[in-house]
């Protein structure tokens, strides 16, 4: 791997070159854009391109000294439409001052200003050149830079920074926002050396599945409430509740007093009888339609 061009005291130390390791942040795609040629180190066997991290990190400084360039800190949108890039965005703008566009990127927002969401930025950073070409199209209608997180196959039209990272997976998504928002505040003097460690962790950028998250916690609430079928036993479980349910002996009696129900079915044998008698044709005054019905009339004129 080619050493940094930088000064020293913009080096990479061998604990950031370990953690982009351990991210996977070299492992870039088979595919291979002409415009990415020069960031890559060599291809594997199995046709992966593996990018040189220390391009990877003079980008990251590059990008940051960009960011600082700017005086308003709310004239920097960072973008990600895709989820693994949405909670870096978020705590990046949270840190650094900047404003976050996470999800889909409305059309019109740097262009039309009748749109609610309209903005007016001087830089913008992407997660994902092809993800977020929307808002790098528009961004080139008004002449806004354009830092991108570009991975080997990544399209770099538009694109005027291209930070050669790993933009597939998501540690080494979050992993690349950290470095950026630490090398900003370093540059604007919020951390007091580069020696000085940052207290916000990694992992704090990372995407996390919310319904993992959600089934983990509930997982185990379920399990303390609800007893399994060892705990009970095989006894209950093959007799089942129907014990529950039977009413018998004198327990039968008293129930059959108590709703009234004992003794209905004479009753409702002796009643048959007035039923029948009662199922009888019904005089409906109509008995004279059949006979004299014809005749009627006649008489009546």
């Amino acid at each position: 791997m080619a050493p940094a061009n930088l000064p020293a005291i913009f080096n990479a130390t061998s604990q950031d070159i370990e953690m982009l390791l351990a991210a996977q942040a070299h492992i870039g795609s088979k595919n291979l854009q002409v415009h990415m040629e020069p960031y890559v180190w060599k291809t594997r066997p199995d046709g992966v391109n593996v990018i040189n991290l220390s391009k990877t990190w003079e980008k990251i400084v590059l990008a940051a000294r960009i960011i600082v360039a700017v005086d308003n800190p709310a004239d920097i949108c960072a973008i990600s439409a895709r989820p693994y890039g949405q909670r870096a965005v978020l705590k990046f703008a949270a840190h650094t001052g900047a404003v976050a566009i996470a999800g889909r990127f409305t059309p019109g927002n740097f262009t039309n200003y009748i749109t609610r969401s309209f903005k007016e930025p001087r830089l913008i950073i992407v997660t994902d050149p092809r993800t977020d070409a929307q808002a790098i199209k528009e961004a080139s209608y008004v002449n806004i830079p354009v830092i991108a997180l570009c991975d080997t196959d990544s399209p770099t039209e538009f694109v005027d920074v291209a930070i050669p990272t790993n933009n597939k997976a998501r540690h080494s998504i979050g992993l690349i926002w950290w470095m950026l928002a630490r090398e900003v505040l370093r540059l604007r003097g919020s951390l007091a050396s580069r020696e000085a460690e940052w207290d916000i962790m990694t992992d704090l950028y990372f995407y996390r599945d919310p319904e993992a998250e959600e089934n983990k916690d509930t997982g185990t609430v379920e399990e303390a409430k609800v007893p399994g079928a060892d705990d009970v036993g095989p006894g209950p479980v093959e007799g089942g509740f129907n014990t529950e349910w039977e009413v018998s002996g004198g327990t039968a009696g008293a129930f059959a007093a108590a709703t009234g129900t004992a003794g209905q079915g004479a009753s409702w044998d002796a009643e048959g009888a007035d039923w029948a008698a009662s199922s009888a044709p019904v005089e409906t005054g109509n008995e004279g339609w059949g006979e004299g019905g014809a005749t009627q009339p006649d008489q009546q004129w």
